[in-house]
């Protein structure tokens, strides 16, 4: 007997398709660092995918890739993360920056992190904040911050030389049910302004762009380009206790008093001993 049809992706008209067609022209036709963008009906993961491609060099600087449902996306620590298809953005682009000494590339994950954050306010209305060093959150009723998107980045082989995948997840249209944790939250469950996913993809990788190209043309220098400033402006986490868990085991309590021109966390311990800068770790806020 033949194979059963698909499922059609327009069957669920409130969970529609992307339309890789219009996001090309959106974003590949107009000035700026993107230089291909596809689609995929699904994958496992956006960032697993997209770095295959940069290694065996099918993918260059600037190349976009999304999918209407990542069935296997990690998170840092090798998390999970998975959503209902078509109701959230998986979404990694790829970043040779030749032009940017390798020590600042640690800015990548963040700046990525300050794009999503000042997207999501302009186009969602929504206020959006960061918490160190890769977690998008976004204010709810009574003053509760859910998190709303996660970015991970990881450092691959090109033909041309090392560059970085970097992957963003981004809640959408889930139902508070759909959300893996009570911690998290949605476009739709926070009554954003806007819950189309076409919409909120082509504003997010269009200030993605705008500060790559900025920070790039600085060298990657986080203070000339702004990147620094427009960071900790945005970043919830400093001035705030902490308990961070290192990626050793161990657990280190403090404040969090600022981060450094390489994108370190600087945690004041609360056993007097001298302030130290965290190039990794999860952080909790202590309330």
């Amino acid at each position: 007997m033949p194979d059963p049809p698909r499922p059609s992706p327009w069957n669920d008209l409130t969970r529609p398709p992307l339309r890789a067609a219009a996001l090309r022209r959106a974003l590949v036709d107009a000035p700026g660092p993107w230089t291909s963008v596809e689609v995929l009906a699904a994958t496992g993961s956006t960032n697993a995918e997209l770095a295959a491609r940069a290694r065996d060099g099918s993918v260059i600087d600037g190349a976009v890739l999304t999918t209407d449902h990542q069935t296997q996306g990690r998170g840092r620590r090798d998390r999970s993360w998975t959503a209902p298809p078509r109701s959230s953005i998986a979404v990694s682009v790829l970043v040779v920056p030749a032009d940017v000494p390798q020590h600042r590339w640690s800015w990548v994950p963040l700046l990525t992190g300050v794009a999503v954050a000042r997207a999501l306010t302009e186009v969602a209305g929504v206020t959006a904040a960061l918490k160190w060093p890769n977690d998008v959150l976004v204010e709810a009723d009574g003053g509760q911050w859910g998190k709303v998107s996660g970015v991970l980045a990881q450092v691959v082989p090109t033909p041309s030389g090392a560059g970085v995948v970097v992957g963003v997840g981004l809640n959408v249209s889930q139902r508070a049910d759909e959300l893996p944790v009570p911690t998290a939250a949605s476009l739709a469950t926070l009554g954003a302004g806007s819950t189309d996913r076409d919409t909120v993809l082509r504003a997010v990788l269009r200030t993605w762009g705008d500060l790559l190209t900025t920070w790039r043309a600085s060298g990657g220098d986080p203070e000339a380009s702004g990147l620094g400033a427009a960071y900790r402006s945005a970043c919830r986490t400093l001035g705030r206790d902490v308990e961070v868990h290192l990626p050793d085991g161990t657990a280190l309590a403090g404040r969090a008093t600022s981060v450094d021109d390489e994108g370190r966390l600087l945690v004041r311990p609360a056993d007097g001993s001298p302030r130290r800068a965290l190039a990794a770790g999860d952080v909790v806020h202590v309330r």
